[in-house]
């Protein structure tokens, strides 16, 4: 499976932006898909991820309430809509997908990574 992150840019504090992952392969439906974001010095850390059938997400607590996750297993694509955001949010934003995982927020249960799209946030 490969994965292509994109939809990253430079938005206001309290705007909104709508990251897309495309993946390619005919199993995409299979996979639970995440996304997880790495701030500069930071470690790169869970922020949502899906189910197969979409019938599950989590979040992570930063920003349950403000982001979204959803799939399009026909056009082999999952979304991350981000509202609300902050200056915190900024970092580069990973997609991930994973096959029978049992943790989503665990990155060590992801078998395939995007290239990462980069989101900043101004105050």
């Amino acid at each position: 499976v490969q994965l292509q992150a994109s939809g990253g840019g430079l938005v206001q504090a309290g705007g909104s932006l709508r990251l897309s992952c495309a993946a390619s392969g005919r199993t995409f439906s299979r996979y639970t898909m995440g996304w997880f974001r790495q701030a500069p010095g930071k470690e790169r850390e869970f922020v949502a991820a899906s189910s197969w059938s979409a019938s599950n997400t989590y979040y992570a607590d930063s920003v349950k309430g403000r982001f979204t996750i959803s799939r399009d297993n026909a056009k082999n694509t999952v979304y991350l809509q981000m509202n609300s955001l902050k200056p915190e949010d900024t970092a580069v934003y990973y997609c991930a997908a994973a096959i029978g995982i049992v943790s989503v927020s665990r990155l060590e249960n992801y078998n395939y990574w995007g290239q990462g799209t980069l989101v900043t946030v101004s105050s």
